[in-house]
């Protein structure tokens, strides 16, 4: 998947996030967890982005160790939202998958990342990437 279509994939991750909290109820809790959820879903995206304007490999693996928390803080906030009885697993059963995909992807693309940083760190052992 390239940065392109990954930067689509977190925006519409956000977006569906967002219809999801616009369908939680008016409640002391819906409230708490719509905000929650509001808050990491869309910071996904805006993460993501950022990270893919970094300015050297550590800041990038930083940017996407937020992404990568913040999809899997998602994930949590669902799994409240279901076992709280807001919404039933069918209602959020898609939206779930979609924030362990991304927390998966951000987890394979940091670990990649590490792993040429350490590689390029032994080739040139004055590199500053840590």
């Amino acid at each position: 998947m390239n940065e392109t279509e990954l930067k689509k994939r977190t925006k519409d991750f956000a977006l569906r996030g967002l219809k999801l909290i616009d369908s939680l109820p008016d409640t002391r809790s819906g409230r708490i967890l719509a905000g929650q959820l509001g808050r990491s879903c869309t910071s996904v995206g805006a993460n993501y982005r950022a990270a893919c304007r970094s300015r050297s490999k550590a800041e990038m693996i930083s940017k996407l160790s937020v992404v990568e928390e913040e999809a899997d803080e998602s994930e949590f906030w669902m799994e409240l939202i279901e076992a709280y009885g807001l919404r039933s697993a069918r209602q959020v059963s898609a939206l779930k998958k979609e924030a362990h995909e991304l927390t998966a992807i951000m987890v394979a693309s940091r670990r990649t990342l590490q792993k040429r940083a350490a590689e390029s760190k032994i080739e040139n052992p004055k590199s500053k990437i840590r």
